[in-house]
C-alpha cells in the first residue's frame, strides 16, 4: 500500500509538474509583447550614464524590479484567491493598456518626427562633460526612473500570466506565475546588461592586436557591431510596439462580448479570397488580433486626448 501510495504521489507530482510546463509555455507566449517593450524601454532608461557605471545602474534596476515582483506576485495571487471576478476586468484594463501605447508610439513617430531627441542628447553630453554636474543624483533619478516603468510593465506582465492560469489550482498559479515572474527578471535584465555593453564590446574588438587576415576580421566585427547598436535598438522598439497590439488585442478579443464571433466571420472572409485560402489559421488570427489592437488603441488614444484637452480648456 505504501509503495503504490508512493507511485500515487510521484504521478501526480509528474502531472502537475506537465500541467505546470504548459501553462507556463502559454503564459510566456502572451507575455511576449510586454517584453520587447521592457527590454527597449529599460535599455533606453539606463543609457546616458557613465560606462564603468552601466552595469551597476542595471543591478540596481533589477533589484527595484524583484521588490516590484514581490509585492506584485502576492498582491496579484491574493486577488485571484478571494476576489476572482476582478481578474478579468484587470486583465482587460491591460488590453486596452498596452493597444493605447502602441498607438501613441506610432502616432508620435508619424506626426512628431522632429530632431527634439538628437537635441536633448546632445544636452545631455553636455551635462555629462560638465565637472559640476552630480552624476550621483543624476544616476539615482535614472534608477528610479527605470524602476517606474518596469514597475507597469511588470504588472502587466503579472496581470496577463494570471488570466492564462486563473482556472487552475492555487499551487499551480503560484508556481507559474513566481516562475514566469523570476526568468522574466532575470532574462530581461541579463539582455538589458549585454545590450548596454554591446558598445564597449565592440571596441574592445576593434582595439584587437592580432595581426593578419584574423585580426582585420575581429577588428571589422567590432565596427559592424558597433553600427548596428542603434539599430538594434530601433527594431526592439518595432517589435515591442508591434507585439503590444497582437497581444493587447489579443487579450480584448478574448473578453469583449461577440469579439470571438467577429473573428470567425472575419477567418471565412479572409478564407474566401482565391489567393488567401491556404492562409495558416495562426496568421489569420493574429491579423485580427493586430487589426483589433490598433483599433481599440485609436480609440483609448483619441478618448484620452479628448480628456485630457476638456480638461485642460476647464482649467484655464
Amino acid at each position: 500500500m505504501a509503495s503504490a501510495g508512493l507511485l500515487a504521489l510521484i504521478d501526480d507530482i509528474a502531472t502537475l509538474l506537465d500541467d505546470v510546463s504548459i501553462l507556463t509555455k502559454i503564459a510566456a507566449k502572451k507575455t511576449a509583447g510586454v517584453l520587447g517593450d521592457d527590454l527597449a524601454l529599460n535599455a533606453e532608461q539606463v543609457s546616458g550614464v557613465r560606462a564603468d557605471r552601466e552595469l551597476p545602474v542595471v543591478w540596481a534596476v533589477a533589484k527595484g524590479s524583484a521588490k516590484n515582483k514581490l509585492i506584485l506576485v502576492p498582491a496579484a495571487l491574493l486577488l485571484s484567491a478571494f476576489v476572482p471576478w476582478i481578474i478579468t476586468p484587470l486583465l482587460m484594463l491591460g488590453g486596452i493598456y498596452l493597444c493605447f501605447e502602441g498607438f501613441e508610439k506610432v502616432a508620435h513617430s508619424l506626426f512628431h518626427r522632429d530632431d527634439s531627441g538628437d537635441v536633448e542628447h546632445q544636452a545631455l553630453l553636455q551635462k555629462l562633460s560638465d565637472p559640476a554636474f552630480d552624476l550621483v543624483a543624476f544616476e539615482k533619478e535614472k534608477i528610479k526612473g527605470a524602476i517606474r516603468t518596469d514597475f507597469i510593465l511588470s504588472a502587466e506582465i503579472v496581470v496577463i500570466v494570471l488570466g492564462t492560469v486563473q482556472n487552475s489550482s492555487l499551487g499551480q498559479q503560484v508556481f507559474v506565475v513566481s516562475l514566469i515572474a523570476a526568468v522574466i527578471t532575470v532574462g530581461v535584465y541579463g539582455l538589458v546588461a549585454g545590450i548596454v555593453k554591446l558598445d564597449d564590446a565592440a571596441m574592445h574588438l576593434m582595439a584587437s592586436k592580432v595581426s593578419g587576415t584574423v585580426g582585420r576580421a575581429i577588428r571589422a566585427f567590432g565596427r559592424l557591431i558597433l553600427n548596428a547598436c542603434p539599430y538594434l535598438m530601433k527594431t526592439l522598439s518595432v517589435v515591442g510596439t508591434a507585439a503590444m497590439f497582437l497581444v493587447g488585442g489579443g487579450i480584448l478579443v478574448h473578453g469583449v462580448p461577440g469579439a470571438l464571433s467577429a473573428l470567425h466571420y472575419f477567418t471565412e472572409f479572409f478564407l474566401a479570397a482565391p489567393l488567401l485560402a491556404d492562409s495558416p489559421e495562426w496568421l489569420i488570427v493574429n491579423l485580427f488580433n493586430a487589426i483589433s489592437g490598433i483599433i481599440s488603441g485609436g480609440v483609448a488614444v483619441t478618448i484620452m486626448t479628448l480628456f485630457v484637452g476638456s480638461k485642460s480648456a476647464a482649467s484655464k
